[in-house]
């Protein structure tokens, strides 16, 4: 591929220097240990910007990984699932080491293209296991059920009306098990607690979301779970309180984001840089490297509302989170669609 069509393709590159590029071009599952030291192509596709919550965590892992030198980091962002398949093909056919990304929307046409390229590594967000046919294709899902169990423990004990609104992008597993454990953490402080429940339609539509969490505000809500951008805003504006997701928006709430389910991607990311490097990269689920216990996601400190979270939540919480470390406690995990009740 030409240097003007891959620039097409991703708006933005951060390369290696030229002498590392050319060093491990090409270099695949099968990488040598003499190269092992040397950093590898990588591509990110994504389907919304890198700003968008859960694609910003894994583009700040790449990032990270860049600077540590393990790796030469390219990307695409709001790629329609309709290129995807195309773009894919392109970076692979660059000598790309390995490619990451998400194909909630385009499974099975993301596996044939996988297929056909056995020396490429894939690392992808997946609603589904791995193939055993496509050995060169690990998923991986944000299973940060337990610090969004946590975070739910202070909603809970934040809510005065015991109705909270939570407005979710699309009713898939990776949604619905968070706001099952959020729901879970709130029950804890109040086993009669009210939810609303509404899925936008959509992985980036802040009007829409804002939109939504006025209706649920409308109707009693006083805690808003914002799985989605635009949602702390509604809750900002009517001077409520709201719970993030995925990444800390408190310095841009102070007065709004009470606590948030942070997901860490670094965990993933370096499990599979390293698998690549060896040579072991395979069929695998990278789903538990997200959980709390390797590091994969975690609350976010409390920033302005120190001192305002009631200690009994407080003390729960701290209770919770050493009982997930030492594995005493396990969040339960539940994929099935959330209702309002």
């Amino acid at each position: 591929m030409s240097k003007s069509t891959l620039g097409a393709v991703s708006r933005r590159h951060f390369l290696a220097t030229s002498a590392a590029t050319a060093l491990t071009a090409g270099l695949g599952l099968s990488a040598s240990k003499a190269l092992a030291a040397e950093p590898i192509k990588v591509a990110g596709i994504y389907t919304v910007p890198v700003e968008q919550q859960w694609v910003s965590r894994i583009h700040v892992a790449a990032l990270t990984a860049q600077d540590r030198g393990d790796i030469a980091y390219s990307y695409s962002e709001n790629t329609s699932n309709s290129d995807y398949s195309r773009v894919m093909r392109e970076y692979a056919e660059s000598g790309y080491s390995m490619i990451i990304g998400e194909i909630f929307g385009v499974e099975a046409e993301a596996r044939e293209v996988m297929a056909d390229y056995p020396d490429v590594a894939f690392l992808m967000g997946s609603s589904f296991k791995e193939d055993a046919a496509v050995p060169n294709l690990a998923v991986f899902d944000n299973y940060i059920q337990d610090a969004s169990y946590l975070s739910g423990i202070v909603a809970g004990a934040m809510s005065k009306t015991g109705n909270i609104g939570m407005v979710g992008g699309f009713p898939i597993p990776e949604v619905n098990r968070l706001m099952h454990a959020f729901m879970s953490g709130a029950r804890e402080m109040n086993p009669d607690m009210k939810f609303q429940v509404s899925f936008i339609g959509s992985w980036f539509d802040p009007p829409k979301a804002k939109e939504t969490a006025f209706a649920m505000i409308e109707n009693g809500a006083d805690v808003l779970y914002a799985e989605r951008f635009g949602v702390s805003d509604a809750a900002k504006e009517k001077g409520l309180l709201a719970i993030g997701n995925v990444i800390d928006t408190q310095s841009d709430y102070p007065d709004t984001v009470a606590a948030s389910a942070l997901w860490h991607f670094e965990p993933t990311l370096d499990a599979a840089i390293a698998a690549v490097k060896t040579g072991s990269f395979t069929a695998k689920d990278y789903g538990p490297y997200s959980y709390m216990a390797k590091g994969g996601c975690s609350l976010a400190p409390y920033g302005t509302f120190e001192g305002k979270i009631p200690q009994e939540a407080l003390d729960l919480v701290a209770q919770r989170t050493q009982a997930i470390k030492d594995g005493s406690y396990a969040v339960a995990i539940n994929d099935e669609e959330p209702k309002s009740s």
